[in-house]
Protein backbone atom coordinates (compact mmCIF):
# COMPACT_ATOMS: atom_id res chain seq x y z
CA UNK A 1 0.00 0.00 0.00
CA UNK A 2 1.28 3.63 -1.01
CA UNK A 3 -0.33 5.58 1.16
CA UNK A 4 -2.13 8.78 -0.97
CA UNK A 5 -1.12 7.37 -3.91
CA UNK A 6 -3.85 5.19 -4.78
CA UNK A 7 -2.40 4.39 -8.46
CA UNK A 8 0.38 2.59 -6.48
CA UNK A 9 -1.51 0.61 -4.31
CA UNK A 10 -3.21 -3.30 -5.04
CA UNK A 11 -2.35 -7.05 -4.40
CA UNK A 12 0.79 -7.67 -6.14
CA UNK A 13 1.80 -11.58 -6.43
CA UNK A 14 5.34 -13.20 -5.92
CA UNK A 15 5.95 -14.98 -8.96
CA UNK A 16 8.14 -18.77 -8.85
CA UNK A 17 11.70 -16.97 -8.85
CA UNK A 18 10.87 -14.86 -5.45
CA UNK A 19 9.96 -11.47 -7.65
CA UNK A 20 7.09 -8.70 -7.85
CA UNK A 21 6.60 -7.12 -11.24
CA UNK A 22 5.45 -3.62 -9.29
CA UNK A 23 4.56 -0.56 -11.65
CA UNK A 24 7.16 2.25 -12.66
CA UNK A 25 9.87 0.56 -10.81
CA UNK A 26 10.30 -2.68 -12.34
CA UNK A 27 10.95 -6.76 -10.71
CA UNK A 28 11.86 -6.09 -7.33
CA UNK A 29 13.13 -9.05 -5.03
CA UNK A 30 10.95 -10.19 -2.27
CA UNK A 31 12.10 -13.87 -1.70
CA UNK A 32 14.08 -13.95 1.61
CA UNK A 33 12.94 -10.44 2.85
CA UNK A 34 10.95 -9.21 5.44
CA UNK A 35 7.25 -7.24 4.84
CA UNK A 36 9.18 -4.65 6.21
CA UNK A 37 12.32 -5.06 4.24
CA UNK A 38 10.60 -5.34 1.19
CA UNK A 39 8.79 -2.20 1.74
CA UNK A 40 12.43 -0.65 1.94
CA UNK A 41 12.83 -1.55 -1.22
CA UNK A 42 9.96 -0.70 -2.99
CA UNK A 43 10.74 2.95 -1.56
CA UNK A 44 13.84 3.03 -2.66
CA UNK A 45 13.12 1.93 -6.33
CA UNK A 46 9.88 4.50 -6.68
CA UNK A 47 12.82 7.11 -5.65
CA UNK A 48 15.18 5.91 -7.76
CA UNK A 49 12.46 5.96 -10.28
CA UNK A 50 11.86 10.01 -9.19
CA UNK A 51 8.09 8.73 -9.09
CA UNK A 52 7.65 9.63 -5.56
CA UNK A 53 9.82 11.79 -3.58
CA UNK A 54 9.46 10.55 0.02
CA UNK A 55 6.80 7.40 -0.65
CA UNK A 56 5.56 5.85 2.82
CA UNK A 57 4.80 1.97 2.12
CA UNK A 58 3.26 -0.70 3.74
CA UNK A 59 3.75 -3.93 3.07
CA UNK A 60 1.73 -7.35 4.25
CA UNK A 61 1.13 -10.63 2.78
CA UNK A 62 -2.69 -11.51 2.13
CA UNK A 63 -2.06 -14.94 0.75
CA UNK A 64 0.23 -18.13 1.35
CA UNK A 65 0.57 -20.95 -1.06
CA UNK A 66 -0.81 -23.75 0.33
CA UNK A 67 0.50 -26.70 2.02
CA UNK A 68 -0.12 -29.96 0.92
CA UNK A 69 -0.16 -33.02 3.44
CA UNK A 70 -0.82 -36.79 1.81
CA UNK A 71 -0.90 -40.26 3.16
CA UNK A 72 -1.89 -41.06 6.38
CA UNK A 73 -3.78 -38.43 7.19
CA UNK A 74 -7.88 -38.27 8.13
CA UNK A 75 -8.50 -36.42 4.97
CA UNK A 76 -5.59 -35.74 2.30
CA UNK A 77 -5.60 -32.20 0.55
CA UNK A 78 -4.61 -29.10 0.32
CA UNK A 79 -4.90 -26.82 3.58
CA UNK A 80 -3.94 -22.81 4.02
CA UNK A 81 -0.41 -22.22 5.11
CA UNK A 82 -0.55 -20.42 8.78
CA UNK A 83 2.93 -18.58 9.77
CA UNK A 84 4.17 -20.84 13.11
CA UNK A 85 2.64 -23.75 11.43
CA UNK A 86 4.32 -27.15 11.95
CA UNK A 87 4.07 -31.07 10.94
CA UNK A 88 1.57 -31.30 14.12
CA UNK A 89 -0.40 -28.50 12.63
CA UNK A 90 -0.59 -29.59 9.10
CA UNK A 91 -1.32 -32.49 10.48
CA UNK A 92 -4.46 -31.62 12.10
CA UNK A 93 -6.10 -29.39 8.93
CA UNK A 94 -5.81 -33.15 7.54
CA UNK A 95 -8.20 -33.83 10.04
CA UNK A 96 -5.44 -35.86 11.85
CA UNK A 97 -3.44 -39.05 11.70
CA UNK A 98 -4.74 -42.30 10.73
CA UNK A 99 -4.93 -45.10 13.15
CA UNK A 100 -1.90 -46.45 11.04
CA UNK A 101 0.53 -43.52 10.49
CA UNK A 102 3.93 -43.12 11.42
CA UNK A 103 4.23 -40.31 14.09
CA UNK A 104 7.43 -39.47 14.99
CA UNK A 105 8.36 -38.43 11.12
CA UNK A 106 6.88 -37.11 7.61
CA UNK A 107 8.19 -37.08 4.21
CA UNK A 108 8.76 -33.34 3.10
CA UNK A 109 9.20 -31.53 -0.38
CA UNK A 110 10.65 -28.29 -0.76
CA UNK A 111 11.08 -25.41 -3.45
CA UNK A 112 14.00 -23.37 -2.47
CA UNK A 113 14.47 -20.92 -5.28
CA UNK A 114 14.86 -22.92 -8.27
CA UNK A 115 15.26 -26.65 -7.24
CA UNK A 116 13.35 -29.22 -5.14
CA UNK A 117 14.81 -29.95 -1.49
CA UNK A 118 13.37 -33.48 0.02
CA UNK A 119 13.72 -34.78 3.87
CA UNK A 120 11.90 -35.82 6.93
CA UNK A 121 10.36 -33.59 9.61
CA UNK A 122 9.76 -34.00 13.59
CA UNK A 123 6.26 -33.46 14.81
CA UNK A 124 7.11 -29.92 15.91
CA UNK A 125 9.41 -28.68 13.02
CA UNK A 126 7.67 -25.35 10.81
CA UNK A 127 6.31 -26.02 7.70
CA UNK A 128 6.65 -23.70 4.95
CA UNK A 129 3.82 -22.21 2.08
CA UNK A 130 4.25 -24.86 -0.91
CA UNK A 131 5.35 -27.83 0.95
CA UNK A 132 4.42 -31.04 0.35
CA UNK A 133 4.29 -33.62 2.98
CA UNK A 134 3.96 -37.09 2.85
CA UNK A 135 2.87 -39.02 6.41
CA UNK A 136 4.20 -42.91 6.26
CA UNK A 137 2.13 -45.49 7.09
CA UNK A 138 4.14 -47.48 10.33
CA UNK A 139 4.82 -51.03 9.28
CA UNK A 140 4.37 -53.47 12.82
Amino acid sequence: MTYEQDQFTSDFRVDSSGKVAFPVAGSLQAEGLTTDEFAAEVTKALQSARMLRDPNISVEVTAYRLVAVLGEVAKPGQYPYQPGMTLLTAVAAGGGFTYRALETRAYVARQEGDHTVVGYMKPYDYVKPGDVIKIYERHF
